[in-house]
């Protein structure tokens, strides 16, 4: 066993310095750090630690291996500024026989079509051609193959991990492929509950490949633009640390509260603590459940700091909102995030977008010989 974490540690530093040479972008993959779930989404995504359904599989895949049923889907389909933006997720758990192991597959499409292709538009004699207009799409694509079981001789402790692959694509001119790694811990120890999850431990890549036609570079160069090159995007890992306590009343009354911390370690970030190369992120969530069938929920996060046009120095915050409902083996949850911080002391109005999600609960029971 040791051999074999050896052997992993090894090939993780081997593909972090291996891939040395590349850039390092900030924001790089954004698409999987918008939180997927109507119940995340709703606290903030501040549920590094409580997790514990088919949608560990992204928050800490260590949650995974609090599935109690023989096998878990989730789904998800929300749109961004007005329909515009498509975001969708599925994904699946199925625990061993024991119950305590359990492999999962998620599934990402976050992607924008029909933008319109105006690169023939101008003629080169200066005539403006509208049936040279087509359309295009791009599209992030990820993969994601989960793992995770608990740890017998430890009560209370799990742990996951989530080999990831990723494809994005800009019509027919750009595509990428890339690889990553996530590795996810919980611990739970009566209501105590604490999560760590290593995001893009292997420092995740994206290599690049541009294929534009002659013409297309021709219309490029002449006006002015610079012809993208061949080239590979690094993603740099990010930790986040969660703590909570699940209050339970009676049985009847469930309260969570929860508080994650982000450490992002791609150089300085408008985030709560600044810092080069690691700053430091804050969200915060709180869940109310009622026999664990009905649910209120609410989080703050994307805490910033800013100065207005008095340069005094401000903070901004984006709320959420949430509810859900579980009936037998079905789980409709629902959230109202902001997309835009609000700032404070403000009336701005922010982006707000609904989501809703769905979760299937399933149990099969076994058939027994009759005499």
């Amino acid at each position: 066993m040791k051999q074999k974490l050896y052997l992993f540690c090894f090939l993780i530093l081997l593909s972090h310095f291996g891939f040395s040479q590349a850039q390092i972008r900030k924001y790089s993959n954004e698409f999987l750090n918008i939180g997927v779930g109507a119940k995340g989404l709703g606290m903030s995504n501040a549920i590094t630690a409580s997790t514990e359904d088919v949608y560990s599989g992204y928050y800490n895949p260590a949650g995974l291996a609090n599935i109690n049923n023989n096998l878990q889907v989730g789904l998800m389909h929300t749109e961004y500024f007005a329909g515009i933006a498509k975001y969708d997720y599925g994904a699946f758990a199925v625990p061993f026989a024991n119950k305590n192991k359990v492999v999962g597959f998620s599934f990402f499409r976050f992607g924008i079509d029909d933008i319109p292709n105006t690169l023939f538009l101008i003629g080169p004699d200066g005539s403006i051609n509208y049936n040279n207009i087509t359309s295009f799409s791009t599209a992030d694509y990820a993969f994601l193959f989960h793992y995770a079981q608990k740890i017998e001789k430890v009560k209370g402790l799990s742990i996951g991990g989530s080999a990831k692959i990723i494809y994005r694509q800009v019509g027919k001119f750009a595509k990428s492929t890339g690889f990553g790694i996530d590795l996810g811990v919980q611990y739970r120890r009566k209501g105590l509950r604490l999560g760590l999850m290593l995001r893009d431990i292997s420092t995740t890549f994206n290599a690049w490949r541009f294929t534009f036609t002659d013409a297309e570079k021709q219309v490029l160069l002449n006006t002015n633009n610079e012809l993208p090159k061949n080239s590979l995007e690094q993603t740099a890992p990010m930790i986040m640390l969660g703590g909570g306590y699940e209050i339970n009343i009676k049985d009847k009354v469930f309260i969570t509260p929860e508080v994650n911390f982000q450490f992002s370690t791609d150089g300085k970030r408008n985030v709560l603590v600044p810092g080069k190369p690691i700053s430091m992120d804050m969200s915060c969530g709180l869940e109310l459940s009622l026999w664990k069938i009905g649910y209120l929920r609410g989080g703050i996060g994307n805490i910033q700091r800013y100065y207005d046009e008095n340069f005094k120095r401000k903070t901004s915050f984006a709320p959420s909102v949430g509810a859900g409902v579980r009936v037998k083996v079905i789980a409709i949850d629902y959230s109202l995030t902001n997309l835009t911080s609000l700032k404070s002391g403000s009336q701005d109005n922010g982006l707000y977008s609904h989501v809703i999600s769905l979760r299937l609960d399933l149990n099969f029971k076994k058939k027994t010989k009759t005499e």
